[in-house]
């Protein structure tokens, strides 16, 4: 182990004792000591470029290490010479030994072991269109892009291990304490195990002894090529949710013949594949916490004396306690909990727990790292900053009266943001409680772990000595009277009336918005009746999980929408539980379609028009008729302010409606702003 002394050790009011299972050393069967059981799980930054690493990519890894983890398994590697992801680091050649160098000192200098992953895709593809450039087991397509691979040779397989044996080497050489063999999540070593995927009929396909070759080939082969002391772990399915493929049966029958007579460090079971049990991988909020414990722990006897990792919708210090403490994993793997908060660690450790900003499991890192951009979280503005460690912002050079109109969460960062430097903060809010609307939406099915982000503004409010002005709605004549040097408005943005309805049904007011709608019903448990109509132009989480509301109100609900399916904003991993969710519970969805001018809602029939035919159909019994749209900034108070020559700074929704995460951000960055 690293003579570096532990970082938590150090830290003041750091006591083991509050979580005295989740902070125990741990040795692992190749020597190495781990300082406590607390493991970052591989997670894809997307700040590498170029097949390099940036200054970027190796803050984030020092910011989780200086938070307190004990061992950090990198994003995937190019460690195979036909592995070319241009945001991978190349680590088959020489050519980043400098960077690769610093990668590791920058992890283990805090007594944090630093472990590369080995992995590829295989066929998978979690992007829109197919991979040209795939590789596979066999000639069989992917179940979600339909890429079908190339297929490997035996020649190509064995060139494959060796790369990743010597790539291994490397990493050694340049200060890593080992790697992680990513053979579950579907990726391409699970498909050679899985007789589903594997349909070859050489010494790679076939019986179970040959569809482990490769994984038990490539440990040994790593073996043979680093030292003694080296830690190899190793991810396997548990259960990937393919009829025919890897469950728990399989599992526990593929692992003994994978361990035996190798030195493993661990082996972290793993859920889902690249089909539609993807959300399995990163399960979002409409999962129990820890959902995956029962099978592990059905698993537990097949590892032997192997230390075990839990993965899977694991946020809280309490539950990472109770499983080593239980004997269901000796480790606890934790991603996106660290990205949102990387002194998880460090706050457990010091009784600090109220201060973690806890991960909401909404997958918004996953979406934008989709999306081709670097990593970002809802709940954390600060990813790979360099000052993000347990962070509190430095004072400013002059101190000024701020008011912030708004107490949802873009206002509320703003504004704990700028009373911690020192400024004197009141804020506005037009409800009795903070959080805006993403209190609404915490209400609604899977929306419970929202309140994390206003409940860590509410505890940073306070210690920053902010003053809450709840319950009113500010006008200009509020705001002036208090004097101040700058205003930041965030009062957030309302849905758009659908204009393809007369405007005069706006005016009756008797059919309301999505959100007004579940400001009433999120609640409500007597059954209405009849069926609701839910014109969708928002395509996110907040608009099915009002869907759900009503389904558990309404005999039939229907999801109109102008586009030709549903939940197109949401990444890929939620989409797919949004789907089996309506499924299941029976809402109907009508693409293509929009209101229409003839609907006779006084008569209880709503018409739905198609957008490219004009062909219409009616939809009967219809009882609640409501809409979820493009929304409309609430910024009425600017110009007044403004005019009476107030310094105004527009905030989250109030400057253009977006994301939780532009929110959160937007805010943050306001509160420096000032």
């Amino acid at each position: 182990m690293s003579a570096v002394l532990d970082p938590l050790a150090a830290a003041p009011g750091f006591d083991a004792s509050r979580y005295p299972a989740l902070f125990a050393p741990l040795v692992l069967p190749s020597g190495v000591c781990l300082k406590n059981r607390i493991t970052h799980a591989s997670m894809t930054t997307r700040m590498g470029k170029e097949q390099g690493l940036t200054a970027q990519q190796i803050r984030y890894y020092e910011n989780r290490a200086r938070g307190g983890c004990a061992l950090i398994v990198s994003e995937p590697l190019n460690g195979w010479r036909e592995q070319k992801n241009p945001y991978k680091t190349r680590v088959w050649n020489d050519d980043h030994l400098d960077s690769l160098q610093r990668w590791a000192e920058a992890v283990e200098r805090h007594d944090c072991r630093l472990l590369g992953q080995i992995q590829d895709p295989g066929r998978g593809r979690h992007e829109r269109g197919r991979n040209p450039i795939a590789v596979g087991v066999s000639s069989l397509h992917d179940d979600l892009s339909w890429t079908v691979p190339h297929v490997l040779s035996a020649g190509e397989i064995r060139a494959m291990i060796d790369d990743f044996a010597q790539s291994s080497a490397r990493l050694e050489r340049c200060g890593f304490s080992g790697v992680e063999i990513s053979a579950g999540h579907g990726h391409l070593f699970h498909q050679f195990m899985s007789a589903w995927s594997n349909q070859r009929d050489d010494e790679y396909g076939g019986p179970l002894e040959n569809r482990l070759r490769v994984v038990r080939d490539l440990i040994d082969a790593i073996r043979a090529a680093t030292k003694p002391g080296f830690v190899v772990g190793l991810k396997l399915p548990g259960d990937d949710g393919i009829p025919g493929s890897i469950g728990p049966k399989e599992a526990a029958e593929l692992t003994p013949p994978l361990l035996a007579g190798r030195t493993i460090d661990y082996v972290c079971f793993t859920w889902g594949a690249h089909a539609r049990s993807l959300d399995m991988h990163i399960p979002d909020m409409h999962w129990p916490r820890t959902p995956f414990l029962p099978i592990v722990r059905e698993l537990r006897p097949s590892v032997g004396s192997v230390p075990m990792m839990a993965v899977g919708l694991i946020t809280d210090p309490a539950e990472g306690e109770g499983i080593v403490a239980r004997g269901d994993a000796e480790l606890v793997a934790l991603g996106r909990p660290l990205v949102t908060d990387p002194a998880w660690p460090q706050k457990a450790g010091q009784g600090r727990v109220k201060d973690i900003r806890y991960c909401v499991s909404c997958n918004t890192c996953w979406g934008t790292i989709m999306e081709h951009r670097s990593l970002a979280c809802d709940n954390n503005p600060r990813v790979a900053a360099e000052e993000e460690v347990d962070y509190w912002p430095k004072p400013a050079a002059t101190r000024r009266k701020v008011v912030v109109v708004g107490a949802g969460i873009a206002g509320m960062e703003a504004a704990w943001i700028a009373a911690a430097r020192g400024h004197d903060v009141t804020v506005f809010g037009a409800s009795a409680d903070v959080g805006g609307k993403t209190r609404l939406h915490a209400l609604l099915p899977g929306g419970e772990n929202l309140s994390s982000i206003y409940d860590y503004q509410a505890a940073a409010a306070k210690r920053a000595g902010v003053k809450l002005e709840l319950g009113v709605r500010a006008g200009v004549e509020d705001v002036l009277a208090l004097a101040p040097d700058a205003v930041l408005v965030a009062t957030g943005s309302t849905p758009v009336w659908p204009r393809m309805l007369p405007a005069a049904l706006q005016a009756e007011g008797f059919i309301p918005d999505v959100r007004t709608l579940m400001a009433e019903l999120a609640t409500l448990k007597e059954p209405q009746g009849g069926t609701a109509v839910l014109f969708d132009m928002d395509h996110t989480e907040g608009t099915y999980a009002s869907a759900e509301v009503l389904r558990r109100l309404f005999d039939r609900v229907v999801i109109v929408t102008p586009r030709d399916r549903i939940a197109e904003d949401t990444p890929l991993v939620s989409r797919l539980g949004i789907l089996r969710r309506m499924s299941r519970l029976g809402i109907d969805s009508l693409p293509l379609h929009e209101p229409s001018a003839n609907s006779r809602f006084e008569d209880g029939v709503f018409v739905a028009r198609n957008v490219y035919t004009g062909a219409e159909l009616e939809i009967p019994d219809v009882a609640m008729f409501t809409y979820s749209t493009p929304r409309r900034a609430e910024d009425s108070l600017v110009a007044p302010l403004r005019a009476a020559g107030v310094h105004v700074r527009l905030v989250g929704d109030a400057w253009a409606p977006r994301t939780v995460s532009s929110a959160t951000a937007d805010g943050h960055a306001a509160g420096h702003e000032l």
